[in-house]
């Protein structure tokens, strides 16, 4: 087992980081569907498009992570979402720079740029909760 920071990177942590893909998967595909239909089909602007799936994806990334990537059952629901929210909005503001500077300055495709951000604010969500939100 190896540890870094206070995290043991052990099987229980690795099945955790599964499961939290698996979820994040589900979330993207949420997450664009919203996107897309706001900014294609309802002429929203780019970036509320984009925060308004990102905001859906959180909500039901949370509970789907709670349940079943974490595994707590508690009551503690308001407390933790407030956690969860306050780390994913860090992420909102990460991904709108990121989106920013790959379509804006850099002139990449909107949807690639903003995979390029969900793959990399994923990581920052994973650990971020799993070291305070989740923590055990």
């Amino acid at each position: 087992m190896i540890t870094i920071a206070a995290t043991e990177f052990n099987y229980a942590f690795f099945l955790k980081l599964l499961k939290f893909g698996l979820v994040g998967f589900v979330g993207l595909i949420v997450d664009f569907s919203i996107t897309y239909i706001c900014k294609e089909k309802l002429k929203i602007h780019k970036y509320v498009s984009s925060s308004l799936g990102f905001s859906i994806a959180t909500a039901t990334n949370y509970q789907l992570n709670r349940l079943w990537t974490f595994g707590r059952h508690d009551a503690a629901t308001m407390m933790q979402f407030g956690k969860y929210f306050m780390i994913c909005l860090v992420g909102l503001a990460l991904s709108n720079i990121l989106i920013y500077l790959l379509n804006d300055k850099l002139k990449w495709n909107f949807y690639v740029a903003k995979g390029c951000a969900i793959v990399i604010v994923s990581l920052w969500n994973f650990f971020a909760n799993y070291l305070y939100t989740f923590a055990t």
